[in-house]
């Protein structure tokens, strides 16, 4: 087994603490996904798992093992960074086997290995070539397979797809997604881009901070979120949210310029809220005032149109189909209920 286990993990660095405690579980096989904002200590704690950064308090388990204060070479982990740190004057066959080489393995177990990860990766045809010869999405293939050739317990993937153009993104997520499948290894993958943590995660961490906010699989963070910042991180475009007050059964919504109803334990008369409500859930009422038009974008199959109440609130509405609203029109909304999410406006908690 080669899960890995964080209890009651801390960093310092000096008096000022960055990782606050975390606790989490990543089963082995696993493919989990460290998300939040940049400086919330995502890639801090990864460094952490991989050794590159001294834990100041806490265990952290891989496997049976406690690698807590092991060095990086003992933990059994291998690491892909942003930047693809090849050697330019060796060739891709030489990349990849240069760690091995390094540890003085049989030159025949080498090419094995070697020769291995080159057809996961689909890169035999390439192994002859330098790296300034190679896309960046090819470069980026070349490191992870040296990190292939080494057998490891855990992959460690440290935002590895921020060099790449939008187009490679798509393909390598796919690749990376692929390689998961095939090999079965525990990967720990940090991101700024939640895309790429709904797309590839099995479990998505969200961290804020210093601190875990959630933790699940992507659909159950999208659809039942614990509070306003995970609702709005998690999701592209992000869920919208206007002011409420209760009203006893009730909530008054001034954007929308009525009261709704929702399925939840009603908090105190008078508590301020936010209804949380994805583009995909409203829809246009061309009949309806409450709203101009502020903005549209059109993307084929989908249009996202960019709504302004009266109050300046701001709503972001899908479309599809041919009949799409057009900027400067004014028109009023309907959601639906049952996907709606409230939170108190003031701790920003969901109120379930």
């Amino acid at each position: 087994m080669t899960g890995v286990t964080l209890k009651n993990v801390i960093k310092r660095y000096g008096d000022v603490q960055v990782i606050h405690g975390v606790d989490l579980d990543i089963q082995d096989g696993e493919f989990c996904v460290f998300v939040g904002p940049s400086g919330c200590g995502k890639s801090t704690l990864l460094r952490m798992v991989a050794g590159l950064e001294e834990t100041t308090d806490g265990q952290i388990t891989i496997g049976e093992r406690d690698v807590t204060h092991l060095d990086p070479a003992e933990r059994g982990v291998a690491m892909v960074f942003q930047t693809y740190a090849l050697y330019p004057h060796m060739t891709v066959q030489e990349n990849m086997g240069f760690g091995l080489k390094m540890n003085n393995y049989p030159k025949e177990e080498i090419k094995e290995k070697v020769a291995r990860a080159s057809a996961i990766l689909r890169l035999d045809e390439y192994l002859n070539r330098k790296p300034a010869a190679l896309s960046g999405g090819q470069r980026q293939r070349v490191a992870i397979g040296r990190s292939i050739v080494r057998g490891p317990d855990v992959f460690l993937f440290d935002e590895p797809l921020s060099n790449l153009d939008a187009e490679l993104r798509v393909e390598m997520r796919v690749e990376i997604s692929r390689l998961h499948a095939e090999l079965g290894t525990t990967m720990i993958y940090v991101t700024h881009d939640q895309v790429e943590a709904m797309t590839l995660a099995d479990k998505i961490v969200v961290l804020r901070a210093g601190e875990i906010e959630q933790v699940g699989a992507p659909m159950d963070l999208y659809r039942n979120p614990n509070n306003k910042f995970v609702a709005g991180f998690i999701g592209s475009p992000a869920m919208n949210f206007v002011q409420g007050t209760i009203n006893g059964r009730q909530i008054d919504v001034p954007s929308l310029k009525a009261s709704t109803s929702l399925d939840v334990q009603a908090p105190e008369h008078g508590t301020a809220v936010q209804l949380g409500m994805r583009p995909e859930h409203i829809s246009i009422d061309r009949t309806g005032t409450t709203h101009k038009v502020d903005l549209t974008e059109a993307l084929g199959g989908v249009s996202y149109a960019y709504l302004l109440a009266e109050n300046g609130e701001r709503l972001i509405v899908e479309e599809r189909g041919e009949d799409r609203v057009k900027m400067g029109e004014t028109v009023g909304i309907t959601f639906d209920r049952d996907h709606a999410r409230l939170f108190d406006a003031e701790t920003e908690q969901r109120i379930r």
